[in-house]
Protein backbone atom coordinates (compact mmCIF):
# COMPACT_ATOMS: atom_id res chain seq x y z
CA UNK A 1 0.00 0.00 0.00
CA UNK A 2 1.47 3.34 -1.11
CA UNK A 3 1.31 6.37 1.13
CA UNK A 4 0.73 9.90 0.00
CA UNK A 5 3.31 12.65 0.26
CA UNK A 6 1.30 14.19 3.08
CA UNK A 7 1.23 10.89 5.03
CA UNK A 8 4.97 10.50 4.51
CA UNK A 9 5.59 14.05 5.81
CA UNK A 10 3.42 13.34 8.87
CA UNK A 11 5.30 10.09 9.50
CA UNK A 12 8.63 11.90 9.24
CA UNK A 13 7.40 14.58 11.65
CA UNK A 14 6.34 11.88 14.14
CA UNK A 15 9.68 10.10 13.71
CA UNK A 16 11.66 13.33 14.28
CA UNK A 17 9.56 14.17 17.35
CA UNK A 18 10.09 10.66 18.75
CA UNK A 19 13.79 10.90 17.90
CA UNK A 20 14.10 14.17 19.83
CA UNK A 21 12.30 12.69 22.86
CA UNK A 22 14.49 9.60 22.92
CA UNK A 23 17.68 11.61 22.55
CA UNK A 24 16.59 13.88 25.42
CA UNK A 25 16.32 10.79 27.60
CA UNK A 26 12.54 10.45 27.60
CA UNK A 27 12.59 6.69 27.21
CA UNK A 28 9.24 4.86 27.52
CA UNK A 29 8.91 2.09 30.08
CA UNK A 30 10.39 -1.09 28.67
CA UNK A 31 12.03 0.82 25.80
CA UNK A 32 15.56 1.77 24.95
CA UNK A 33 17.24 4.45 22.93
CA UNK A 34 17.25 2.42 19.73
CA UNK A 35 15.58 2.10 16.33
CA UNK A 36 13.02 -0.40 17.58
CA UNK A 37 11.74 1.98 20.25
CA UNK A 38 11.93 4.87 17.78
CA UNK A 39 9.68 2.98 15.39
CA UNK A 40 7.23 2.08 18.14
CA UNK A 41 7.09 5.65 19.46
CA UNK A 42 6.54 7.07 15.95
CA UNK A 43 4.00 4.34 15.14
CA UNK A 44 5.91 3.35 12.02
CA UNK A 45 6.97 -0.15 10.99
CA UNK A 46 10.55 -0.84 12.03
CA UNK A 47 11.31 -2.30 8.60
CA UNK A 48 10.78 1.15 7.08
CA UNK A 49 14.07 2.27 8.66
CA UNK A 50 16.31 -0.20 6.88
CA UNK A 51 18.19 -0.31 3.61
CA UNK A 52 16.24 0.91 0.61
CA UNK A 53 13.22 1.83 2.72
CA UNK A 54 11.63 5.28 2.95
CA UNK A 55 12.97 6.28 6.39
CA UNK A 56 16.50 4.89 6.16
CA UNK A 57 17.91 8.44 6.17
CA UNK A 58 16.11 9.11 9.48
CA UNK A 59 17.59 5.96 11.02
CA UNK A 60 21.05 7.11 9.90
CA UNK A 61 20.40 10.56 11.39
CA UNK A 62 19.21 9.00 14.66
CA UNK A 63 22.27 6.75 14.91
CA UNK A 64 24.59 9.65 14.04
CA UNK A 65 23.05 11.89 16.73
CA UNK A 66 23.10 9.06 19.27
CA UNK A 67 26.79 8.38 18.54
CA UNK A 68 27.58 12.10 18.91
CA UNK A 69 25.83 12.17 22.28
CA UNK A 70 27.75 9.12 23.46
CA UNK A 71 31.06 10.61 22.32
CA UNK A 72 30.32 13.77 24.28
CA UNK A 73 29.73 11.66 27.39
CA UNK A 74 25.95 12.06 27.50
CA UNK A 75 24.02 8.82 27.52
CA UNK A 76 20.30 9.36 26.95
CA UNK A 77 19.26 5.82 27.87
CA UNK A 78 19.30 5.44 31.70
CA UNK A 79 19.88 1.70 31.37
CA UNK A 80 22.96 2.28 29.22
CA UNK A 81 24.20 4.81 31.76
CA UNK A 82 23.62 2.29 34.54
CA UNK A 83 25.46 -0.39 32.57
CA UNK A 84 28.39 2.00 32.11
CA UNK A 85 28.47 2.81 35.83
CA UNK A 86 28.30 -0.87 36.75
CA UNK A 87 31.11 -1.73 34.33
CA UNK A 88 33.28 0.97 35.91
CA UNK A 89 32.40 -0.32 39.35
CA UNK A 90 33.26 -3.89 38.35
CA UNK A 91 36.61 -2.75 36.94
CA UNK A 92 37.44 -0.94 40.19
CA UNK A 93 36.39 -3.96 42.27
CA UNK A 94 38.51 -6.29 40.13
CA UNK A 95 41.47 -3.97 40.63
CA UNK A 96 40.91 -3.92 44.40
CA UNK A 97 40.59 -7.72 44.42
CA UNK A 98 43.86 -8.10 42.50
CA UNK A 99 45.65 -5.81 44.98
CA UNK A 100 44.13 -7.71 47.90
CA UNK A 101 45.16 -11.06 46.44
CA UNK A 102 48.69 -9.77 45.84
CA UNK A 103 48.91 -8.62 49.48
CA UNK A 104 47.57 -11.97 50.67
CA UNK A 105 50.20 -13.80 48.63
CA UNK A 106 52.89 -11.49 50.04
CA UNK A 107 51.64 -12.12 53.59
CA UNK A 108 51.59 -15.89 53.01
CA UNK A 109 55.19 -15.77 51.75
CA UNK A 110 56.26 -13.70 54.75
CA UNK A 111 54.47 -16.09 57.12
CA UNK A 112 56.26 -19.09 55.58
CA UNK A 113 59.61 -17.27 55.90
CA UNK A 114 58.96 -16.41 59.55
CA UNK A 115 57.86 -19.95 60.38
CA UNK A 116 60.91 -21.47 58.71
CA UNK A 117 63.22 -19.08 60.58
CA UNK A 118 61.51 -19.88 63.87
CA UNK A 119 61.86 -23.59 63.19
CA UNK A 120 65.56 -23.14 62.36
CA UNK A 121 66.12 -21.13 65.54
CA UNK A 122 64.28 -23.76 67.58
CA UNK A 123 66.43 -26.51 66.05
CA UNK A 124 69.58 -24.50 66.83
CA UNK A 125 68.50 -23.99 70.45
CA UNK A 126 67.77 -27.71 70.82
CA UNK A 127 71.16 -28.57 69.28
CA UNK A 128 72.97 -26.22 71.66
CA UNK A 129 71.08 -27.64 74.67
CA UNK A 130 72.12 -31.16 73.68
CA UNK A 131 75.69 -30.01 73.20
CA UNK A 132 75.59 -28.43 76.64
CA UNK A 133 74.35 -31.66 78.24
CA UNK A 134 76.94 -33.81 76.49
CA UNK A 135 80.01 -31.65 76.97
CA UNK A 136 79.39 -30.61 80.54
CA UNK A 137 82.01 -27.94 79.98
CA UNK A 138 79.69 -25.15 80.89
CA UNK A 139 78.89 -24.73 84.54
CA UNK A 140 75.75 -23.01 85.66
CA UNK A 141 76.29 -19.75 87.46
CA UNK A 142 75.35 -19.86 91.07
CA UNK A 143 74.85 -16.67 92.84
CA UNK A 144 72.61 -13.90 93.55
CA UNK A 145 70.00 -13.05 90.95
CA UNK A 146 69.98 -9.33 90.30
CA UNK A 147 67.00 -7.60 91.82
CA UNK A 148 66.62 -10.11 94.70
CA UNK A 149 67.80 -9.69 98.29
Amino acid sequence: MRITAEQRRQNEDRIRAAMDRLLRGEIPVGGRCDVQTLAAEAQVARAAFYSGRPYEHLRNEFERRLAALRESGAIPDPRDAQISRLKESIAKLKERLAVSEAKETEHDSFRELVLSRLAAQHDEIERLRELLKVSGAVLPLVGRVPGQK
